[in-house]
């Protein structure tokens, strides 16, 4: 198994001695591995423009956010060292800080020390673009089964993100650093706002198609509005709200149960259709369109069947 099946937390550091860094670790790695689920504590790669950061894995998302919630790391941090940054949770159903993208790489055998060095060279470079705030770098887990290097790169927005990852420069730092891989390194999937996954493949971000946005978004949005129509509507005009009051109201939790709700489990459920790249094939995007059209009868069946939901009628 590796961190993909995993939940691993990054958790950011302030610079400290590698000594007191090292100790720290060791102690923080005692006490996480009294907690549930603890898989293993590393400390990552320092010097040349890395930033500081200690790194746990446990088995689900669950338990590295409690391990995080936990007072292991407040009490550590009163032995000199202290946490620098917004903490990353690397698990499934969990969106990326903004600007931040998360790399994985199988470094050939042998060539670490070689592969450490391209990575600063690469972090030298990265952080003359506006708006970096580090970059980490974390060795394989010990027991990860081949699960590779993995580094966090962290801009302040989106934007800045993807100007570096499709720049000319980060392209020629990038050569030397593929020379030292077994294949070409991976990137990790984010969800983005209303069903669309970003993807940053070889220095450029590629994102859902927009047809398959729009089928996923008319798939919620109608049930959505029809429900709201039938419950929230007559009760805003047993308030006294006018009806261009109560279409606007209503509109309003339509739209954030989609964006915090409804949209992000529909996302997750068809993560691999929306995908850029996983859900690229002809099989796989077919097979997705199948489904969202079945979805689509469904609804208009239980509408058009179940008169209980009518709005028209019972307004």
């Amino acid at each position: 198994m590796s961190d993909r099946t995993y939940a691993t937390a990054v958790v950011q550091l302030h610079a400290a001695p590698d000594d007191r860094l090292r100790a720290w670790a060791d102690r923080v790695t005692d006490a996480a591995a009294t907690l549930p689920g603890f898989r293993s504590v590393r400390l990552a790669v320092t010097g040349g423009g890395l930033r500081p950061a200690i790194a746990a894995t446990f088995d689900t998302a669950a338990q590295v956010i409690a391990w995080l919630d936990s007072d292991v790391l407040d009490a550590r941090n009163a032995e000199g060292v202290r946490r620098a940054a917004s903490d990353v949770v690397i698990a499934d159903g969990h969106r990326l800080p903004p600007g931040t993208a998360i790399y994985r790489h199988d470094v050939i055998d042998g060539r670490a020390g070689e592969f450490v060095g391209a990575q600063r060279d690469l972090v030298a470079s990265t952080a003359r673009f506006p708006g970096h705030t580090g970059t980490v770098l974390l060795a394989p887990a010990p027991g990860a089964g081949g699960d590779g290097w993995m580094s966090v790169v962290g801009f302040r927005t989106d934007g800045q993100l993807a100007a570096w990852s499709g720049s000319d420069e980060r392209g020629r730092r990038l050569t030397r650093l593929r020379a030292l891989l077994t294949r070409d390194f991976d990137t990790l999937a984010v969800d983005a706002p209303f069903g669309t996954i970003l993807r940053i493949d070889h220095g450029r971000p590629l994102v859902t198609p927009g047809w398959k946005t729009a089928m996923l978004v008319l798939l919620v949005l109608y049930p959505t509005v029809m429900l709201l129509s039938r419950f929230l509507g007559p009760v805003l005009q047993g308030l006294g709200a006018q009806p261009w009051l109560s279409m606007w109201l209503s509109q309003i939790v339509s739209i954030a149960a989609m964006t915090y709700v409804l949209m992000p489990a529909a996302t997750r459920l068809l993560s691999r259709w929306l995908d850029p790249l996983d859900g690229a094939s002809a099989r796989v995007s077919i097979a997705g369109a199948v489904t969202v059209a079945a979805g689509y009868a469904a609804t208009l069946w239980l509408f058009s069947g179940v008169r209980w939901l009518d709005f028209w009628t019972h307004g």
